[in-house]
């Protein structure tokens, strides 16, 4: 045995270690010190709750079914509710047969005037109703195109051309094209926002999404670049507001205010305590470090006394917020400069040191980035399965959709009735 477990160990030695990517198998933890399961609130404790019936069936009977006599007294014994969906139904073709007329006065022939701008995109023949569904099925359902092509032909018996679908795309991302600028404006405007990239292939080619986010609004553009320029693009030169990130370079080009993700940094902490698991120095500060984030956090949660004015809470906060720049300052600048595993992470602190607490100062800003993280996961998801685009056209139709119905789902509307509601407005048919 001792020579089989020498063997087993050396071999163990000689493997080739995992890449990056792949995470650690995770250890369970022994009964012992697993926490308490917590328990669900009460209203989720039923069954599911009664719909307002659509239609109504009664079931009577009249006889008895054993000696076959009138029965009486008939009364209501019991409800059971059945929850369907109806035949999916055909694809409508109507043809539009619009007749002209020949006027001897002025020598002209004339049509009968017909606005089909709330039926039908522009020139094509696919209505409105169709075309959302299909932006539907792509954008938020992230069906590949043939996908669609069988959704339709088996449930509606309608046969579309994989170069029509994505053509139709393009003409709905057109179409819709002053909305997105008004996303734009109002990202520009909003007082805070959440910015985040992750990569993406353009025909072959590496480039980046970028995503700049608000609870209401997201918004999304591919960019060959990932560098600080792009911010400034995004939110523009004269932006006011906080801009909420992670500690990636190209987002020191905002001079403005600076929210940077505590998330990211604990993160990094953590990752250093499993490398070290007998560093009992750097569990202490990392304890530290945890400590006095939970404490700004609660502290902003709470605020400052409302009975004070406007002013005197605001010098209040800002106070605050410099307390606890100086207690994590002195917790990290001893091991600044020194060989010690978490003097990256010191360092780090000490150089973007007015830009962790801004959440403490200004309310309503998160000491995190995971709404931008969160924002622009289906578009992640969505690059390991299709792998990207294949053309600047096709980015753009992708981001631009993913953009309003990503925005129409934060603010909790049906992604596809509002397509549908704003694909039929003659206000965006007449700006494009």
């Amino acid at each position: 045995m001792r020579v089989a477990q020498a063997r087993i160990e050396e071999l163990e030695q000689l493997k080739t270690p995992p890449p990056a990517f792949v995470k650690a198998n995770k250890k369970n933890q022994p009964e012992e010190q697993k926490q308490a399961r917590k328990k669900r609130d009460a209203r989720h404790d039923r069954a599911r709750p009664r719909s307002e019936p659509t239609q109504i069936v009664e079931h009577r009977l009249v006889t008895c079914p054993r000696c076959e006599l009138r029965l009486g007294g008939l009364s209501l014994a019991r409800c059971r509710e059945v929850i369907d969906v109806p035949a999916p139904p055909p694809v409508e073709v109507t043809e539009h047969r619009i007749y002209k007329g020949w006027c001897a006065g002025c020598q002209k022939w004339y049509e009968t005037p017909v606005d089909f701008h709330d039926q039908v995109l522009g020139q094509g023949r696919i209505g409105v109703r169709l075309a959302s569904l299909v932006a539907t099925l792509r954008t938020v359902m992230r069906l590949p195109i043939r996908q669609i092509q069988l959704y339709l032909l088996t449930l509606h018996g309608v046969t579309i051309s994989s170069g029509e679908i994505v053509e139709l795309l393009h003409r709905i991302k057109a179409q819709l094209q002053p909305h997105l600028a008004a996303l734009k404006r109002e990202i520009r405007a909003s007082p805070a926002v959440q910015a985040d990239e992750t990569g993406w292939r353009e025909d072959g080619s590496n480039g980046y999404i970028w995503s700049v986010s608000t609870p209401d609004i997201r918004y999304f553009e591919y960019h060959h670049s990932r560098g600080g320029e792009v911010v400034k693009e995004l939110i523009g030169k004269d932006f006011c507001g906080v801009l909420g990130s992670d500690f990636y370079a190209g987002y020191n080009s905002h001079q403005g205010l600076h929210q940077r993700c505590w998330v990211h940094d604990l993160r990094d902490g953590h990752e250093l305590k499993e490398k070290y698991p007998h560093d009992e120095q750097l569990h202490r500060w990392a304890a530290s470090v945890k400590a006095i984030y939970e404490q700004a956090v609660a502290w902003a949660e709470q605020g400052p006394d409302p009975h004070l004015s406007p002013r005197k809470q605001q010098q209040t906060r800002v106070a605050q917020q410099h307390a606890f720049e100086q207690r994590l300052l002195a917790v990290c600048r001893p091991y600044v400069g020194t060989t010690t595993p978490q003097h990256t992470l010191c360092e780090r602190v000490e150089r973007f040191l007015p830009e962790l607490f801004v959440f403490v100062a200004v309310p309503g800003v998160p000491a995190h980035n995971n709404l931008a993280e969160r924002s622009i996961r289906p578009l992640v998801i969505a690059r390991k399965i299709s792998g990207g685009t294949r053309s600047p056209k096709g980015s753009e139709t992708r981001m631009g959709l993913a953009s309003l119905f990503g925005t129409w789902m934060a603010q909790h509307l049906n992604p596809f009735s509002q397509c549908l509601a704003t694909l039929t407005m003659k206000s965006s048919l007449a700006q494009v």
